[in-house]
Parts: structure tokens; C-alpha cells; sequence
């Protein structure tokens, strides 16, 4: 699954004024393409400043020396290749791509301008020959470090609540990346003696099926995927957790924030201002080719401890002092 990616990274009004920050490199104007499954402005996270906020840090201020050009698909992937292409025509210097599925519609849109990856399983999915050596015109960040800590998050839900016995995924078959990561979700919930039902979600219209097959297959737990689809309609699948009182695990927080009761996965904040830092390097001289892809060194566990209480859980206390974040 993917983490954290899948965002609309930039607000429009941010992308109208000027950051605050002393300029460099005077009379070079960047532009910098961002592709994303998501929509414009999705959630309250505040991480979506984050990106504009690091490359402001470096010099490079929006209405200055930096022209931001986002491309939104609006939960609908197909779009992708399309929006590549608008920013390939728009001869940008470099494009950001938020998830697996947007890092490989840019792949495919370009083989010459930079590309700045925020993708699941970079080897895996054929976006890059090596993490040290990715050749091409990809480098980037993995947005997990290894398939098990999407894995670990089964193992979370077990320790919270023990009688636990069915657990669906929430997923995109389409994402190859979660392929993956479902793989390794199911031979972590056959290691603890679960079974793990997969809960297909293509489109925002496939919720409701997916919603209607859990209750059908009697699920009594639920991890999230990290996608842009599933980010982006957090609040309904938070409702949805809470009616039927399923213990519920996102990969990340601002999902917990909205009600959720734990996430644990990678910082989307310090993934983003990495980003920011590779496309820094890359408009100073440097090629992705020989930018190693970064795996994250950071994660974070986050409670929501007045969910719990409405699930009628009782949080581990061993948990609750490894949590980043208990949200009261």
C-alpha cells in the first residue's frame, strides 16, 4: 500500500502568493509540475503545505523564482497519463509524482525531464532498476521501508483487540504496488491466525460494495491501504468503522485526526521536505540517475483514544507509550 501519497499536496491559495522566504538564483524561473491522483485541497492535513514550504527554505519562492503546476485526477487514475502529458507540453523542469500510479504515467510520459517519485515499491513495480542506482530520469522516495510494515499493521490490530478473527483490506487491485503489499498482509494474518478478506476499491463508487462485503463476509477488523482514493474519502470510511464498531488501522494520521482509531506508518511531512530537497538538487546541477531512492527512516503510531472508547477497547499501555501522537 501506499503511503501517504496520494495527496493534493498544494492549496490554490498558496499557489497564488508568494512564500516567505529570501529568493536565490535571480532571473531563473522553475517550474515544477505535481502529479496526483487526489483533488485539490482534499482534508485538513496540514502536511500539504509542506512541499512549498521546504522549497521556500531553499530559495525557490512561489511567484518569484517558482511557478507550482498541479495536475489533479480527482480519484480517477485513468486520468493520469493525460495530465502527464499536459505537463510534459508544458516543458516543466521537473515533476513531482505523488503515488505508484502517477510515477508511472510521468515514467511513461517522459524519459527526459526529471521525475521526483513518492511511490510504494519502486523496484517492484519496475519504476527504477535499483533503490542505489535508479538510472533514467526517476529517483525519489519509497513510501514504505519494506512490505513489512504495512504487515506489522495486522499485527497492531491484533494486540489492540485480541478477539479479532476477519480482517478486510481496504485496497486498489489496480495499484500494483498494493498488490504487494496485500501479499504481505496475508501472510501476516495467516502467521496470527487470521483471515484476511480483500475489500476492492477501484472508484469512489466502489465503496458501498466494498462496505456491503465486509458486513457480508463478517469482518470484525479493518486495515486502510495508503492511497489517494482512500485518503481522500477518510471520513466516509471513518463512519463507516464507527456504525458497525470495527477496529480500524490507517497508515496515516490525518486519518486518525478525522476519527480513526490508529495509524501507524511512514511522516508524510519529512517525505514531502525530501522531496523538496531532490528537486532542489536536481535544478542545481544534479541527475536523478545518480540520486539514490530514499527509503523512510521515520514512523509514526497514532491513537485516537476517544474512538477506543467508543469501540469499548482498552488500549495497551505498551502501546499507548510507543504512540507518537494520542489524540484524547
Amino acid at each position: 500500500m501506499e503511503r501517504r501519497t496520494f495527496l493534493a499536496l498544494i492549496p490554490a491559495s498558496l499557489l497564488a502568493a508568494p512564500l516567505a522566504a529570501e529568493a536565490q538564483q535571480v532571473g531563473k524561473v522553475v517550474r515544477i509540475g505535481i502529479l496526483s491522483p487526489a483533488g485539490p485541497g482534499i482534508g485538513p492535513d496540514p502536511t500539504r503545505l509542506v512541499f512549498p514550504q521546504r522549497l521556500s527554505e531553499l530559495g525557490w519562492v512561489a511567484g518569484q523564482n517558482l511557478t507550482l503546476e498541479p495536475r489533479y485526477a480527482e480519484g480517477n487514475v485513468t486520468r493520469l497519463p493525460d495530465l502527464a502529458a499536459e505537463l510534459v507540453q508544458l516543458k516543466v523542469n521537473a515533476i513531482l509524482a505523488i503515488g505508484t500510479p502517477a510515477s508511472i504515467a510521468a515514467k511513461h510520459a517522459t524519459a527526459t525531464i526529471p521525475i521526483v517519485i513518492l511511490a510504494g515499491d519502486p523496484v517492484g513495480t519496475g519504476l527504477v532498476a535499483s533503490l542505489a542506482r535508479p538510472g533514467g530520469n526517476l529517483t525519489g522516495l519509497t513510501m514504505e521501508a519494506g512490505l513489512e510494515i504495512a504487515a506489522k499493521r495486522v499485527g497492531l490490530l491484533k494486540e489492540v483487540a485480541p478477539k479479532i478473527s476477519r480482517v478486510g483490506i481496504l485496497w486498489n487491485p489496480t495499484n500494483r504496488a498494493e498488490a504487494r503489499v496485500r501479499e504481505a498482509n496475508l501472510e501476516m494474518a495467516r502467521t496470527l491466525g487470521l483471515t484476511l478478506i480483500p475489500l476492492d476499491v477501484r472508484s469512489a463508487g466502489d465503496f458501498d460494495g466494498a462496505f456491503a462485503s465486509a458486513s457480508r463476509e463478517r469482518v470484525d477488523a479493518l486495515t486502510i491501504a495508503e492511497n489517494p482514493l482512500n485518503v481522500e474519502h477518510r471520513e466516509l470510511i471513518v463512519n463507516f468503522t464507527m456504525k458497525n464498531r470495527l477496529p480500524t488501522i490507517f497508515g496515516e494520521r490525518a486519518s486518525v485526526r478525522a476519527g480513526g482509531l490508529m495509524s501507524y506508518g511512514t511522516s508524510l511531512g519529512d517525505l514531502l521536505r525530501h522531496a523538496a530537497d531532490y528537486v532542489d538538487k536536481i535544478q542545481k546541477g544534479a541527475k536523478p540517475a545518480d540520486l539514490p531512492v530514499e527509503q523512510p527512516t521515520k514512523f509514526e503510531l497514532v491513537i485516537n483514544l476517544k474512538t477506543a472508547k467508543a469501540l469499548g477497547l482498552t488500549m495497551p499501555r505498551s502501546l499507548l507509550l510507543q504512540a507518537d501522537q494520542v489524540i484524547e
